[in-house]
This record gives structure tokens, sequence and C-alpha cells, in this order.
């Protein structure tokens, strides 16, 4: 643009814009778009990605949701392992790569992803950051992790051919009642299609290179599947607990109001701060599930939750009958809830021990008042250590009942008119 502007000012060109740009494209052609076929031996390398898949019915929402298809394409043969999902998350992310080495009986020794969110946690040129669950998940099958470089797609080419083909042959003209019958068609269509057909560079079947030569190349499963399914941070709140999916799991209460780790696998989640394991829990399939351990509250509050109605009971029976018959006393009273009242009375013997307070509760119930705070007082003046008198003390009359009946008056009345 600059050149054909200096010839039209300097030089009254008064020829095309687009005569300059053929004629300089002349001087300079461009160089051609060179691109290399990297050729992989049996079992070196799979590439991995998805693509859209349109919508499908989801019977756990009971609606329709945006489908994915996965596949991964083994490089040497193009034997695929594909699947149909409703998301790319994490969790979604391993199962897919762990159910694509169990279908093929063993492991390829580089995998190429691109960089989507649950594989690369920072997509950089030479130095990306992996996610923490995918890393872990190459460490524990072995294979190496080779993200692409931003924005070149066709380094990964076999799988971007391979997700197309899916989309054009497989899903092309068809509907399924659901995820899962889509999923069971995609299985036998990957084997006696896609398979079997004449593929257009090896110009062989990839199953048929796949059983012959690649599957024997493929490094060997571990003795046990990878479980660990997501990393995550999680905060804990003023409950001592932090929400996992929905669920709860308790944590220390000295770690309020930080932020740790949550290391979730299938059956387990466990809590890390850096690499110190601060809990672990079972893993909650339900949501609004609450796992809690007594101990991770304080003492004083641990206590309240621990010493329910029944264990207030039986503990009182391993004091003494005045005791037990204290707590069945304000157990049963209504409709004040004396529960609390209870764990305090009981709490006693760890001062006093279980022979004064028994002493105690016995004075309380001689005098009618069996409530803690008279017995707390009767301990404080140590009257447990005094014997109890000979009589009965008869209690106190109640306020609006009078010591003498109606009908006495009424007599002396009928006495004195006669």
């Amino acid at each position: 643009m600059a050149i054909f502007q200096r010839l039209q000012e300097h030089y009254g060109y008064q020829g095309s814009y687009s005569s300059v740009r053929r004629f300089v494209r002349q001087l300079r052609p461009a160089e051609p778009d060179v691109v290399v076929r990297v050729h992989t031996a049996p079992g070196e390398e799979a590439q991995v990605d998805f693509g859209a898949a349109g919508q499908l019915y989801d019977p756990v929402a009971g609606r329709l949701r945006t489908a994915y298809v996965f596949v991964a394409t083994l490089c040497y043969s193009r034997h695929q392992y594909a699947e149909l999902v409703f998301d790319q998350k994490v969790p979604t992310w391993i199962g897919l790569h762990r159910r694509a080495f169990e279908s093929w009986g063993g492991v390829p020794q580089r995998v190429v992803p691109d960089n989507l969110k649950a594989a690369v946690a920072k997509a950089l040129v030479h130095d990306p950051v992996l996610g923490e669950a995918y890393r872990r998940l190459g460490l524990h099958y072995g294979f190496f992790i080779s993200p692409t470089r931003p924005y070149t797609p066709r380094h990964k080419g076999k799988v971007e051919s391979g997700v197309h083909y899916v989309k054009r042959n497989f899903m092309a003209g068809q509907e399924f009642l659901d995820l899962y019958v889509a999923n069971q068609h995609l299985r036998t269509w990957v084997q006696e299609r896609a398979g079997t057909r004449l593929h257009g560079t090896t110009h062989q079947a990839p199953l048929y290179l796949f059983r012959e030569y690649e599957q024997a190349a493929l490094l060997p499963l571990p003795a046990a599947p990878f479980t660990l399914l997501e990393i995550r941070p999680v905060t804990v709140h003023p409950d001592c607990h932090v929400r996992i999916d929905k669920s709860y799991y308790s944590v220390p209460y000295t770690y309020q109001g930080h932020t740790l780790e949550a290391y979730i696998s299938e059956q387990i989640v466990e809590i890390y701060q850096g690499l110190e394991l601060v809990t672990t829990h079972p893993r909650s399939h339900k949501p609004g599930e609450w796992h809690t351990r007594l101990a991770d509250y304080p003492a004083h509050k641990a206590a309240y939750l621990q010493r329910t109605p029944d264990y207030c009971r039986q503990l009182a029976t391993q004091v003494g009958p005045a005791t037990r018959q204290v707590v069945d006393t304000l157990l049963g009273e209504r409709p004040l809830y004396r529960l609390r009242a209870v764990q305090a009375i009981l709490r006693l013997q760890e001062t006093v021990g279980a022979q004064r307070l028994e002493a105690a509760c016995a004075r309380a119930l001689y005098f009618s008042q069996p409530q803690y705070r008279r017995i707390k007082e009767i301990l404080n003046a140590a009257l447990d250590k005094e014997p109890l008198p000979e009589e009965t003390v008869t209690p106190p009359p109640q306020a609006h009942l009078f010591a003498r009946a109606a009908e006495e008056f009424f007599a002396q009345a009928r006495e004195v008119a006669t």
C-alpha cells in the first residue's frame, strides 16, 4: 500500500492497487507452507481431542444437553476409542483416558492433548503447566504428556481427522434415544465400521494394524487403575467443613478460614495443606451428605454433640443411683429441654469426682431441688460431706393454693345464719 501511494504521489501512476500487489509478489514470491508428516512407531503415540456432537437426551437430568465426542487415536494403526459425554471437566477427562487404555489393553508411550483446561493449567509454547490430576495420571500409567502448541491443531491432525470421521460417518443422519444408547452404538461402530475400513493414509484396516503390530507394543496396564479424579481448592468454613459437590466434609478447626486442596477419588476424599495430609473421608455420591468427625471440633463444642440423652443416662448410671435419678428427672421435664443442664452436671465429675457428685445429687433430691445451680452450690459449700437430716422435708405448697378449703368458710357462714 505504501509503494502504491508513493507511485501515485510522485510518478502519477494510474494503475490499480492489485496490479502493484501482483508485481511485488513476483519480485519476492511467498514461501510455500510446507507440512511435515510425522510417522510414529507402534505404541509410540496417541492423540486425544473433543468434538461437538449436538444435542442428546440426558436421562439423569431429564432434558436435552449439549454433548461432546471424545476421540483417542493411536497414531500408528489409527485405531480409535470414542465416547460421548456431556462435559469436558477434569473427572470426565481422567475417566475417558482410563477407559481408553483399558479398551486397548495397554498404554501408549506418549499422549498428545489439546490445551484444554482439564489437561493444561497454563498453555505456554516451551513450558506448559499441566493440571495436577492429569500429571498424576501420566505418572501412574507411565506415559509422557506432550501438549500441542497453542492454536496449532494440525499438530494433532490424526485425531482431528478421527473426530471429523466420527461426526461425518457415525453422527450424521442418526438420532438416538439417549446418551447411553448412543454410546452402545458408538462402541459397535468403532469395532465393526471404523476399525475394518481401509484407512485413507495407511491403506489398511486400523483394527488389523492394531492387533497385529501396535497392541503388543503398548506399555502394560498397572496393577490397579488410577482412581484420582480431580484436585481442587477448598475453603474451610466456620462450621469446620469444606464443601465438595454439594456434600460436606469436616476438617480440624485449626484450619478454619484456610484454603486447602481436595484430592477427589472415586471412593475417597483427601484434604491436603501443601504436602501434609490433613484428613481423609469416604466420598459421598449423593448431595447433602455430611461427614463429620467430632475430634475436628474444639473439645467444648464436641461435647454437646457427643453427649446425647442416652449417653448421659449411661454415664449417670456409672456415677450412682442419685445421679441417674437427677438426670432422669431433668430429661423428663416438659416443656423445657434440659440436656445442656444434664451435661453440665455430669461434667462436675471431672473436677470433684464421682463420689462427691453422687452425694451432692442425693442431697439435692432430698430437698426436692435437682437443678444444676443447686448441685453446684452444694459442692461449693461442701454440703455434700454433711449427713442428711433424718426427717423428710415436705416441699412448700404452691403459691396459688390455699391452706384451708373454701367449704370450711361457707360452713361457718351457714351456722351464723341459722
